[in-house]
């Protein structure tokens, strides 16, 4: 914590008490360059993560929607849970480290999607279905050309 007065970073807590509604932490704190008090104040971060869907509305970020369409995806393939967990995690945190608070379902759906095309490659197509809205088979089968494009690229 920056002290007012000097500009310190190092300081120590004196005191620390709740509010009467519980809502915040009201701590007194001792700078350690100046020796003077000063009152901070902490706060739930109630504002809560948004992602942008392809239609403009924005909704919460839902972790359980997340992890529910990876297992979907992952159905009967050889990814661990916790890789899944890893990778919802990941999600999070790159939603978490937006200066706004919201990212679009874009950003995200490529973020999980390049994360699953190295975990398995079955999943990472069949996410890719849903998330890209194929509309019939010609599209299908581009994606899987890609694929095995890159993936050819990759042995030479």
């Amino acid at each position: 914590m920056k002290c007012p007065y000097c500009g310190f970073l190092q300081d120590r807590v004196v005191d620390s008490r709740e509010s009467k509604e519980a809502d915040s932490i009201r701590r007194r704190r001792e700078c350690e360059g100046c020796n003077r008090r000063f009152t901070t104040y902490e706060r739930i971060d109630e504002i809560p993560y948004m992602v942008v869907k392809k239609d403009g509305r924005r909704e919460k970020f839902d972790r359980q929607k997340v992890l529910s369409g990876l297992l979907h995806a992952c159905e009967k393939r050889p990814v661990s849970a916790g890789k899944l967990e890893s990778l919802v995690d990941e999600t999070e945190t790159f939603l978490m480290d937006s200066p706004e608070r919201e990212r679009s379902t874009t950003e995200i759906g490529e973020l999980i999607m390049n994360r699953l095309k190295m975990l398995d490659t079955v999943a990472y197509i069949r996410f890719a279905s849903v998330y890209r809205d194929f509309k019939d088979v010609r599209e299908f089968k581009e994606e899987l050309e890609e694929l095995l494009t890159a993936k050819e690229k990759k042995r030479s």
